[in-house]
């Protein structure tokens, strides 16, 4: 006999007819033999409703009585789910957050999960009874009493999470689509349905598809090595199983927020390249980076800042053993991207630079975490160590820095993030462009099985701000992202620009950076207050931003795979704005005007599509 939890979203349980349609499918999955835990949503539109009838009453609803009004919709689902097993005769208990024991934060709208007090559901399960919870909420002590929610995807996290502290066998996602498809099928109907992902991949599709998975849901279910999968409501399908590495036992105290990071990275074996003052048009990245391809040059990050006039520069790195290789490759291919033939021209111009090292630190708790990222940069300034270059992804930030402070930054780092040394072992290189793989407990899959791309997503909630001028020192960017997560706004995509100009002898350089819409406004309007105080320039914003990005462990190995990418969006006449990559994923800005043509153009361009289509319900 298993231990399921089985979780329901909105549009699972949007109805009364869909309640008992769900109501009829956890009887048959407990009359095999099974005991079940229910996790359900707020009916349909329910939440989205309520949000509306706030907003009606007040402008800037208090957050402590949001949660107080937000948590009703779960508790109608949860009562009606409950009264519809008793109907087929299965006894059937409904349980509040509080009442599940679910512990969490002294955070309202935002809380995470510090742990759930299993007793009460066990001694149910033990009755024979299936226990339906309601998801998104907790409570914030048994002490204070004070109902909190666990923001967007809640009901994802909860599930996920009681089945860690359960122990169950696994934990079914249940939603509107038939399982992880390789995009989302609402723009791509031809989507094709994965049998399995990795964890690691599906974190770094935190906006895969219909969304039908919440990267905190992966991130535990990663942690503690919940197998997991995501199944279609309307159908018996098998789904997508998301696969964990094997995981150390470890405390179900602070569930969420126990350690961010997980592991400093280090390679010394590096150097940069950078192309200065390029083409801002289409095609001028596919074109460098398909002859990179060709000549099967080895890339490792590659970095695109925002434009400057009409050009921008495009930097990357390589091992140092094949650095002149690369060189010759970009100084052949300098002189095409020219838009003045002179000889004496700066444009295109090549500079190498080496004795350079990459620093990561890597964790799939850093997702919503602001303030990871500027820890980071802070022990870095702090060590004394400046930054060269940035490169993020959801669950990884590197940095490139000069090579003879790469020990000090790695001690500095792990004493920061509380990570135990350990013995230096030869260091795999990986990228989505060359051999290897730099993530810990990633599987290397075969490349004849594995296709480099296994999905393709788009964000078109992200607004972009870009700094000019900040002082190229220790600290700055430290200070920068230090002060956003004061405010708890949460930063995506951090690009460094390789230009510096010098301005009354102080070395200045761009700095840009991707937010969610929502937190666009109040970041500028910060950071405008205290630009004059740090000496930075201009505080720009814009908001018709889109974010395309592909992922895959199979990139591993395979160079090209940008190129491909590349070329597939300047083929559509789609102009990149900003390039930046991880091991498995590389995400590109693009108009927000031309984001669905991009996704559309770059999942045709891997063939991902599969023989039929999916039309997901209303």
């Amino acid at each position: 006999m298993a231990l399921i939890v089985q979780k329901f979203g909105g549009t699972s349980v949007g109805s009364v007819e869909r309640i008992q349609a769900v109501a009829q499918r956890v009887y048959k999955t407990v009359k095999a033999g099974n005991s079940i835990v229910v996790v359900v949503s707020a009916m349909g539109k329910t939440t989205d409703g309520l949000v509306k009838l706030a907003a009606e009453i007040s402008k800037n609803p208090c957050r402590r009585e949001m949660d107080m009004l937000l948590s009703t919709g779960e508790q109608v689902s949860i009562a009606l789910m409950s009264m519809a097993l008793q109907e087929l005769g299965q006894p059937a208990i409904s349980l509040t957050g509080a009442q599940v024991g679910i512990v969490t934060e002294a955070e309202h709208t935002r809380a995470r999960i510090l742990h759930i007090e299993t007793e009460r559901i066990e001694r149910h399960i033990q009755e024979g009874k299936v226990v339906v919870v309601a998801g998104f909420q907790g409570i914030s002590s048994t002490e204070k009493l004070e109902i909190t929610t666990l923001g967007r995807g809640g009901s994802d996290t909860s599930a996920v999470a009681l089945a860690a502290a359960l122990r169950a066998n696994f934990c079914e996602i249940y939603t509107d689509v038939p399982g992880i498809l390789t995009t989302d099928p609402r723009l791509v109907p031809e989507a094709r349905l994965m049998d399995e992902i990795t964890c690691d991949e599906m974190l770094e599709l935190a906006s895969l598809g219909a969304k039908v998975l919440h990267p905190r849901a992966v991130e535990i279910a990663r942690n503690y090595g919940v197998p997991l999968v995501v199944r279609s409501s309307w159908t018996d399908e098998p789904g997508t199983w998301v696969t964990s590495p094997p995981v150390k036992e470890r405390s179900l105290i602070n569930l969420e927020i126990a350690r961010s990071v997980n592991d400093v990275q280090s390679d010394t074996n590096q150097a940069r390249i950078s192309l200065l003052r390029v083409p801002d048009r289409p095609g001028v990245a596919a074109r460098l980076f398909g002859e990179i391809a060709h000549q099967d040059v080895d890339v490792d990050l590659i970095i695109q800042s925002i434009h400057e006039g009409n050009t921008n520069d495009i930097a990357f790195t390589v091992m140092t053993p094949i650095l002149n290789k690369a060189e010759a490759v970009a100084a052949a291919i300098a002189p095409v991207l020219r838009t003045h033939k002179g000889a004496e021209t700066t444009e295109a111009e090549v500079m190498v630079q080496q004795n350079i090292a990459k620093v990561s630190i890597a964790g799939a708790g850093m997702i919503g975490r602001p303030g990871v990222a500027a820890k980071m940069f802070a022990t870095l300034a702090k060590a004394g160590v400046n930054i060269q270059m940035i490169s993020t992804s959801e669950i990884k930030v590197s940095c490139v820095i000069d090579a003879e402070e790469c020990d000090r930054a790695v001690a500095a780092l792990r004493e920061a993030f509380e990570i135990e040394s350990s013995p230096p072992s030869p260091t795999p290189h990986g990228s989505p462009l060359n051999g290897g793989n730099l993530r810990t407990g990633l599987p290397l899959l075969s490349h004849s099985s594995t296709p480099p791309v296994r999905g393709v997503a788009l964000d078109m909630n992200q607004a972009r701000l870009a700094i000019r001028q900040v002082p190229d020192r220790p600290g700055l960017a430290a200070k920068l992202f230090g002060l956003l997560a004061e405010k708890n706004i949460s930063v995506d995509m951090i690009i460094q620009s390789q230009r510096c100009h010098v301005v009354n002898g102080v070395p200045r350089r761009d700095i840009a950076f991707t937010v969610a819409q929502n937190d666009a406004q109040e970041a500028q309007k910060m950071l405008q207050q205290v630009a004059a105080e740090h000496g930075w320039g201009e505080v720009a914003l814009d908001r018709a931003i889109a974010k395309v990005s592909i992922v895959g462990a199979g990139m591993v190995g395979q160079p090209g795979v940008a190129a491909k990418m590349f070329a597939a969006l300047a083929q559509h006449q789609i102009n990149i704005q900003m390039i930046t990559t991880s091991e498995i994923k590389i995400s590109c800005v693009v108009a927000q005007e031309e984001g669905v043509k991009a996704l559309q153009a770059i999942h045709a361009a891997f063939e991902l599509a599969g023989s039929e289509k999916f039309v997901v319900p209303a």
